[in-house]
């Protein structure tokens, strides 16, 4: 490998790192956001002060969560006009420009609200703060609609046309409403409230294990455990949507993620295995072994019983996809998928038999273990899914227009590698900083809170102060 290559190498490892250490931290804001006004909203409906101190602490989680978000978001901005200033260039009359939308539509927009909502308690009407509260979750879904958009366009490049090195948009409709972004970006909301759903599972079921605050925990983990009984099962089915749009658009990225290399089989009738686990051939030809299940490759992708399925060796060999990260990333992201839809049957068929008592629910010590270690694997799905996605769509970075090694800028290997260990070096910092303060949050729990705000339902009343013991008797009768 010469020296040229290296660097690009580098290069491209170095946003891979980036973007992997950056991809946590949106999908938690998303839905905690979301959460934190169904929270808020119960609190203004109801007058019950448990849901405020428990806004209050989850907000807490959330603030520590969007400041690492930003910081490693403007980190990854940086590394595009760094690592990827080819494409930078090409790109800016289309990709710059839909950044700049969700800078001005979202980011802007969420600035204005995210002050009221961190610093506005007992200083403006509680129904001003949850309208603040909604509208950083909104202006953060919005967010992450430009963001996909954005790298939808780059998955199924319509609407543009590429000329003297620029891609110039011919038709905005077209480019913006492109095929992959319509599964893509409900796929990537359902992830993201089917993460924080998980987070505050986790959360709550580590505070009733450790039988601290149960009263206040008990009821936002059956909440969140119902909802995910219903989430998770329709992510499976937009994800299944989404794989229909990648089989007709990129067809050797889905045969790419499925270990998929002949259409047809010897005797000329359609190879419609799917492969649970393989392993390719020395020459990427083939596998050299597979456990597989006939018929349902088709069954997948074409809901027929025996459709052929283009494989990769119908595609030139320049432009096929590695095989191994996506197709083992994309099997963990649909297991993780399985396990938290049986960790919510688990949870709803618990709060059925009438086991999530006060006096019973800190019993149940391995539902409860499992709920916190699930915790952590809609991290790792959101990890698999975006390695699959990415991978799958080499070699290019536009996909059927620019390669990668167009796009990826021409600097020398100390350079690369200078780039490399400096965005490392600051997104691990970041990382641990998030895991320290979020767990030193848990580890104090929702006692901090001195005093809260009394809303009364009857007559809007205002924010009044009131004793951290008052709270813990739970529901507080507001103050005529």
């Amino acid at each position: 490998m010469d020296a040229s290559a290296l660097a690009a190498l580098i290069s491209r490892i170095d946003f891979a790192v980036v973007t992997t250490l950056h991809i946590i931290y949106p999908p938690l804001t998303i839905g905690l956001a979301l959460l934190l006004f169904l929270a808020e909203w119960r609190w203004l409906q109801r007058g019950d002060n448990r849901w405020y101190r428990l806004c209050r602490f989850f907000e807490r989680l959330f603030i520590v969560n969007f400041g690492a978000g930003v910081a490693t978001g403007v980190t990854m901005e940086l590394a595009f006009g760094i690592l990827y200033g080819p494409f930078s260039q090409a790109a800016g009359p289309i990709f710059g420009q839909v950044l700049g939308y969700e800078t001005i539509t979202a980011f802007m927009y969420e600035a204005a609200f995210i002050g009221l909502m961190i610093f506005g308690w007992g200083r403006i009407h509680p129904k001003i703060h949850l309208f603040a509260t909604a509208n950083v979750a909104l202006s953060s879904a919005i967010s992450a609609m430009w963001i996909m958009n954005a790298n939808s366009w780059m998955q199924s490049p319509v609407g543009v046309k590429l000329q003297n090195g620029y891609f110039y948009v011919a038709d905005w409709f077209a480019a913006l409403l492109n095929p992959n972004v319509l599964a893509s970006f409900p796929h990537m909301l359902l992830a993201s409230i089917e993460l924080s759903l998980c987070f505050v599972i986790a959360v709550c079921a580590w505070f009733v294990l450790k039988r601290r605050d149960i009263e206040l925990f008990q009821r936002p983990l059956k909440y969140c455990l119902v909802a995910l009984l219903f989430v998770a099962p329709l992510q499976i089915f937009v994800g299944d949507a989404l794989g229909q749009i990648v089989a007709q658009t990129k067809p050797a990225a889905l045969a790419a993620m499925e270990g998929h290399y002949n259409t047809y089989l010897p005797d000329g009738t359609p190879n419609s295995e799917w492969h649970v686990v393989s392993w390719p051939n020395q020459a990427g030809t083939g596998n050299a072994w597979a456990i597989s299940i006939p018929h349902f490759l088709s069954l997948l992708e074409t809901h027929s019983w025996n459709d052929p399925v283009p494989g990769l060796n119908d595609f030139p060999a320049a432009d096929r996809p590695p095989v191994v990260v996506p197709f083992y990333a994309f099997r963990i992201m649909a297991g993780i998928g399985g396990v938290l839809a049986i960790l919510a049957i688990w949870g709803v068929w618990l709060i059925w038999r009438g086991r999530f008592t006060l006096a019973q629910i800190a019993s149940h010590r391995w539902f409860l273990l499992s709920a916190i270690g699930c915790g952590t694997l809609p991290y790792l799905a959101i990890w698999a899914g975006w390695w699959a996605r990415e991978s799958a769509r080499q070699p290019w970075i536009v996909y059927g227009l620019m390669r990668t090694d167009q796009g990826v800028s021409q600097m020398s290997v100390a350079a690369a590698s200078f780039w490399l260990v400096g965005f490392t070096v600051l997104e691990v910092i970041v990382s641990l900083a998030t895991f320290y303060y979020m767990a030193k949050i848990c580890r104090l729990g929702p006692s901090d809170v001195d005093n809260a705000p009394i809303f009364n339902p009857q007559n809007n009343a205002g924010a009044v102060p009131e004793t951290e013991a008052a709270f813990n008797s739970g529901h507080v009768t507001p103050r005529q």
